[in-house]
């Protein structure tokens, strides 16, 4: 940060800081990042189309459906679904524009972001990332203009995160050169699937492949299930029925009874069935080609997160708004009552969550950023490393950006009281729309677990057929004393030796508060400790001879905790970074002070573990929650600037009642 950063603040003598003083403009181009120019072209779409955000309140269930349909072959024609694709299909070959894109969108009605999401991320990224150009050619222009509408048919009733074992079958028929996909039995009907239950006409079907009587693990393959908006024989379609939020979104249940389709169905990138019957693969590992296959998918994580934020800036910027207009009890006698903002604790409510949600933004491009490069240039001989680093990394960003817009949104519905629960005032919508945010493309907590593999193996080819709970195997594989060595907390002290006052022994209580290497500090020490300590306690348990399966669930409550304390510390270094980068201006002073908030209120949230641990003192944990407070008062000001940065158009925006005209 600044050359004053490193002030102690508990110094007596310190200055008082200058006051903040914010141009929303810049903070919207720090915001927006290097795709403004997708997401101006969203809020324009979103003025356009505003009307669906009241009738989705008078509209039928079945009419709101074909409203939101209509509006995402809308966005198909309009080249907008696009972005991301490549030129040769009709599309921008632009990823990083293409997650803007999606983001932006969930500023507006969610039921269309999902389905949109559904069509262009889920089903045609599918075929995309999956498929080879015969699979392209004839499938990915229509799927693009909308004319296709399809499915993502993965998760099955019966085994939900577990996508290895999923129950649905595809069986090579020598005789007929086809595969026969089947249902078993109910646990492997599939469930919750978007475009399912009106307007999906094919669908790409998860199922085990079974070539020459042997299987060969999950495989996709596409599967018509409509025509002319029929339903063809041998598949079954359910309505999911009345569901919590997104009532636009036609989710469904599929059953297959032996349906028949053609060899060439199969998506072949990754293993293909030759003209003499036989399976080949290029990848022989049975467990690598199918994480390998699932990682190509990532892009869905990454969309998620970045559709959540947004969401939560939309509560934000309306709960804001409310605090700047809404008076309550006067101070004084005969004077005037007082704005809510104004109140130490409305700004304890919403100033530390708007500094979250700026942090979180920039961990959001940071995953935008290394998708596009990973995507970008996808061959054969990618980097490993990076793929699963960017695997790691979206999976950890989802699983914080959600659970961070489910706590947002109603904390500002009830900063906003009773006029909050209003259906008009929107926050009806963004509760009901995002919970499922939290369990769309992965339930957070399988998540982190995966994020904690990464940093239990640090990507070792060893490890890499781990499944989600393949770490029970990695208890057995004996490597534990060399991960202790790794993740111990002295290589961090002597990285920090160099770069803090106090060097390795007191930089925790040398340095200033307000420096953000210490702030880095301090939550990289917790993140390694914890590695660590999960390292030893699954040493320990199975060194004692227990099994290995009991020792993992024991002990995966330290897992996930040092997952998220990874995950944090990635948040706080990607908010950092864009601070550091931004040229100095007074908007420049008012993100490193919200940079400074986010990272005191991590540490604070979490003293009791600084303290336990000996990181942090009694008078500097008190020091601590004392600068927040300085920064929640040096912020005020500037809050209305927070808020408008997100770009969010007023007739979007709604709220009236609220927000004013």
């Amino acid at each position: 940060m600044a050359a004053t950063d490193a002030v102690r603040t508990d110094d007596p003598t310190r200055r008082a800081p200058a006051p903040l003083s914010a141009d929303a403009s810049v903070l919207r181009a720090f915001l927006d990042g290097p795709h403004a120019a997708a997401r101006d072209e969203v809020r324009a779409a979103l003025v356009e189309h505003v009307a669906v955000l009241d009738e989705r309140v008078d509209l039928s269930r079945s009419e709101l459906r074909r409203r939101v349909r209509d509006l995402v072959v809308e966005i198909g024609t309009s080249g907008r679904a696009a972005h991301g694709f490549p030129p040769a299909y009709g599309g921008g070959g632009d990823i990083g524009a293409s997650i803007a894109s999606f983001e932006t969108l969930a500023y507006g009605d969610l039921s269309v972001l999902v389905k949109s999401g559904v069509q262009f991320g889920l089903f045609g990224g599918a075929v995309l990332q999956l498929g080879t150009r015969s699979h392209h050619e004839r499938y990915l222009p229509d799927i693009l203009t909308g004319r296709l509408l399809g499915c993502f048919a993965m998760t099955e009733t019966g085994h939900g995160s577990n996508v290895q074992a999923l129950g649905t079958t595809a069986t090579y028929d020598p005789a007929t050169d086809e595969l026969v996909v089947r249902t078993p039995d109910d646990a492997s009907r599939k469930d919750y699937i978007g475009n399912a239950a009106e307007d999906g006409e094919l669908a790409v079907v998860f199922a085990q492949l079974e070539v020459g009587g042997e299987g060969h693990g999950v495989h996709a393959v596409l599967v018509p299930i409509r025509r002319a908006g029929e339903v063809l024989p041998g598949v079954r379609v359910e309505d999911c029925g009345a569901k919590l939020g997104l009532e636009g979104v036609d989710n469904g249940r599929l059953w297959f009874d032996d349906v028949r389709v053609p060899r060439a169905n199969l998506l072949d990138r990754f293993a293909s069935i030759d003209d003499d019957g036989r399976y080949r693969s290029d990848i022989e590992n049975p467990n690598r080609r199918f994480f390998t296959m699932l990682g190509t998918l990532v892009q869905g994580r990454v969309s998620v997160g970045g559709g959540a934020i947004a969401a939560s800036k939309v509560a934000q910027e309306i709960a804001v708004r409310y605090a700047l207009r809404r008076r309550q009890f006067e101070t004084g006698a005969g004077e005037e009552e007082q704005l809510l903002l104004d109140y130490g604790m409305h700004q304890r409510r919403l100033l530390p969550m708007l500094a979250r949600t700026y942090a979180l933004s920039c961990a959001q491009q940071e995953v935008a950023r290394q998708l596009h490069d990973v995507f970008s240039h996808d061959t054969p001989e990618a980097d490993d490393r990076a793929r699963r680093a960017l695997e790691s990394r979206a999976a950890g960003t989802k699983a914080l950006a959600t659970w961070h817009a489910s706590d947002a949104i109603q904390e500002c519905r009830e900063a906003c009281g009773g006029a909050g629960y209003l259906s008009a005032n929107r926050f009806a919508a963004l509760k009901a729309d995002t919970d499922v945010f939290t369990t769309f493309e992965g339930d957070n907590h399988v998540l982190l677990q995966l994020v904690a593999k990464g940093l239990l193996t640090d990507y070792s080819s060893e490890f890499e057929d781990l499944d989600q709970l393949g770490m029970v195997r990695f208890v057995t594989g004996l490597a534990v004393d060399t991960l202790v060595e790794r993740t111990a907390a002295h290589q961090l002290l002597e990285r920090i030796r160099d770069v803090l006052p106090g060097g390795r022994d007191a930089w925790d209580t040398e340095a200033g508060i307000l420096d953000s290497d210490y702030q880095l500090a301090m939550l990289r020490f917790r993140e390694e400790h914890q590695v660590a300590g999960v390292a030893r306690r699954l040493k320990a348990g199975v060194g004692a001879g227990r099994p290995p399966g009991q020792v993992f669930s024991e002990v995966q409550d330290h897992v996930i905790t040092a997952a998220r304390s990874h995950v944090e510390r990635l948040v706080l270094e990607a908010f950092v970074e864009r601070v550091r980068a931004e040229p100095p201006s007074p908007s420049r002073d008012v993100l490193a002070a919200l940079c400074d908030l986010h990272a005191l209120s991590v540490i604070e949230a979490d003293r009791g573990w600084f303290l336990e641990h000996g990181r942090l003192s009694a008078p500097r944990s008190k020091a601590i929650t004392r600068e927040v407070s300085v920064l929640l008062r040096r912020l005020r000001p500037v809050a209305l600037e927070l808020v408008e940065a997100f770009g969010i158009p007023p007739e979007v925006l709604g709220a009236r009642e609220l927000v004013g005209p």
